[in-house]
């Protein structure tokens, strides 16, 4: 089967999008989406995304990580599939679709994706850290001299520690640098491994270095593999509204690939 892909990428973070309003695809098996995202043997990607039709919303954003699983919320996964809707010919002021986490909203600014998050009830401080979901579950850690941290190692073990390991958990350590500016690396289960960037996580992470602070935040984030701004309303130390993750999102590629039946 000959399948029609493309490929976007929203501050590192990588993605196959493949245009599914025609159904084409009904099933993607876990070992159909691991060989595509594989990046030795297929196209190569963190996770993989059908835009779907729904009745009553712009698209349906179905999204698989790379190993193979359909997954929970990814934030620049979103950002990346509003983009890919409007190149497609999708063109609105304001987006509106919905994804596993519920319903989205969407602007593009320029070269700018702006994608409004579900609202966080809850922030939960555990063993010195805090763990709150944004779409997807997260794990925040502050830590000194982040860029030399050993991310990958010190978030498998949190990731499949006792507490974490049957519904695993992304694991995000976080450098303050200022007032409304940190440096975020994070440890993403499904693709177990350190990706360039994680818009869920970096959202996660800004909630919880700026809980404290009263009314409106902007904080400007900075991962490996660029600079996002999380903006949100604080209503209090454990609810947040009005959250939006803001970054660029842009087409790499598209062509064909076969797959085994």
């Amino acid at each position: 089967m000959k399948i029609h892909f493309y490929k976007y990428q929203g501050t590192g973070n990588d993605f196959i999008i493949i245009d599914n309003r025609n159904w084409s695809i009904t099933d993607l098996p876990v070992e159909k989406v691991k060989f595509l995202c594989d990046r030795r043997f297929g196209i190569g990607a963190d996770g993989l995304m059908l835009l779907n039709p729904k009745t009553g919303y712009d698209f349906e954003m179905k999204y698989y990580n790379s190993d193979g699983r359909e997954a929970s919320m990814c934030g620049n996964g979103g950002r990346c599939m509003i983009k890919f809707a409007h190149d497609l010919g999708i063109h609105k002021s304001n987006y509106h679709f919905i994804a596993v986490d519920g319903e989205h909203e969407g602007e593009i600014d320029g070269n700018i994706v702006n994608l409004k998050m579900k609202d966080v009830n809850g922030v939960t401080e555990y063993d010195n850290d805090f763990i709150l979901n944004t779409g997807s579950p997260h794990y925040v850690k502050n830590v000194s001299d982040v860029m030399d941290y050993d991310v990958f190692h010190r978030g498998m073990e949190i990731r499949y520690s006792e507490k974490f390991a049957k519904e695993g958990i992304n694991v995000n350590f976080v450098e303050e640098k200022g007032h409304d500016e940190i440096i975020v690396r994070t440890y993403e289960r499904g693709v177990e491994d350190e990706t360039l960037s994680c818009g869920t996580g970096v959202t996660a992470s800004a909630l919880v270095c700026h809980h404290n602070d009263a009314g409106y935040n902007e904080v400007t984030v900075i991962t490996k593999g660029g600079k996002l701004t999380v903006r949100y309303d604080r209503i209090d130390e454990n609810t947040f509204k009005n959250i939006w993750l803001c970054g660029p999102a842009e087409k790499v590629f598209e062509g064909e690939v076969e797959v085994k039946p």
